[in-house]
Order: structure tokens, then sequence, then C-alpha cells
């Protein structure tokens, strides 16, 4: 049968490819974990910066309010300047507050960054070394791949669509073994007697038939040694 010789060549890669395919995974949520701490980090640097920008603004603002107390001209002046400068000063305490926060988190992210970037570095490499050694064995066996996938494709048009139908869906159920031999009278997929005039309708070959224990497509031993 094509697609079990097609199995056999899959079978050699091992688990390579599920290796692989879980190296990527976790390399693509690794990356993705990463890049949202240092855009964190980023945006705390930015935060920081523009407070840092703002809290000069104000001590200038406060500076140029506690000079024109010395030209007031009535209390209700002095008492507007110095609420301001209060006020002022309340919002610089609040800012530093928050650059301290914003220092102590930035410093925390670039810690877990710096802690996940060798992890990451790690998985990429064994990632490069598993993906060469699948790459060897896939290579080894490509023309014949290549060939049996050639023949299948020439055969696939002659099968009726209900049959194709079935046959894809026994196949996804029974781990890609979808079709049985009858041996000594038995279907070789689950070992259970087919009895004998299925037998004999199953060796005329002008329909499917099925097991009725296990599911699969039953063929005959002559037809199954054909095929090899």
């Amino acid at each position: 049968m094509i697609d079990d010789q097609l199995d056999q060549l899959e079978e050699l890669r091992g688990d390579l490819p599920l290796a692989v395919q879980g190296l990527e995974d976790r390399i693509n949520e690794l990356q993705r974990i990463i890049a949202a701490r240092e855009q964190e980090r980023q945006e705390c640097l930015e935060k920081r910066s523009k407070n840092e920008q703002e809290i000069e603004q104000k001590l200038e603002n406060q500076k140029r309010f506690k000079a024109q107390l010395y030209s007031v001209r009535n209390n209700k002046e002095y008492d507007a300047l110095t609420k301001e400068i209060d006020n002022t000063e309340v919002q610089i305490k609040k800012m530093e507050m928050e650059n301290d926060s914003l220092a102590d988190l930035s410093k925390k992210l670039q810690n877990e960054i710096e802690e996940l970037t060798p992890m990451f570095e790690e998985l990429q490499k064994d990632l490069k070394e598993k993906e060469a050694d699948l790459k060897v064995i896939i290579k080894a066996n490509e023309r014949e791949e290549a060939k049996l996938k050639v023949e299948r494709e020439k055969i696939e048009p002659q099968i009726k669509k209900p049959d194709y139908a079935a046959y894809i869906k026994i196949r996804k159920a029974k781990r890609g073994v979808a079709v049985a031999t009858i041996k000594r009278s038995a279907c070789s997929g689950c070992n259970n007697v087919v009895p004998s005039q299925r037998q004999l309708e199953i060796r005329r070959n002008n329909k499917l038939f099925y097991c009725e224990y296990c599911g699969r497509i039953l063929v005959s031993s002559e037809i199954a040694e054909s095929f090899h």
C-alpha cells in the first residue's frame, strides 16, 4: 500500500518532527514573553523620562512662584501663590514616587529579560540541531517519497469519492492503518474471524467491505500481495 510505505518513511523520522514543532512553539512563546517584557520596560523608561521633564518644568515654575511672593500686593495674591507652590510640591513628590516605582519595575523587567534570553538562545541552538538531523533523514528518502506521492496522486482520482472519504476517516481513526488483510480467515487489524461467505465476497473485489469489529477496510491476501 502506498500510504503504508509513506507512513514507514514518516516513521523513520522518529519523534524529530514533534520535537522540532515543540521547540518552535516554545521559542515563539518565549520570544513573545521577552518582547512583551521589553516593550513594558521601554514604556517605563519613556514614562520616567516624561515625568523628569515635567518635574524640571514644575521646579522652574516653583522658583518663579516663590520669586513672585516678594511682589504681591495683597493677602489674596499671596495665598494664591502659596497654594500653587504647595500643589506643585505635591505633584513633584507624586511623580518622584512614581519614577522610583518605575525604576524598580524597569530593573525587574531587565532581570527577567536577562534570565530568559539564554534560555531562548539555547532553544534556538537545539532547534537548529534537530532541524539539521531531520533534514538529513528527509534528504535520504526524498526521491522515494516523491515517487510514492506521484503514484498516490495518480491513483486517488480513480477512487470513488465516498470510498476515499471512508478510507480517510478510518485512517484517521485507526492511526493511519485503514486497510486490513484476511490472514488465516481473520482480520489482520483486530484478529477477529471473518465469516467464510464474507471472505468469498471480498475476493471478488467489486466493492468495499469493512471488518464488523474494528471497522477497517478488508481486502484479500491476494489483493494485498499484488500491491507489494
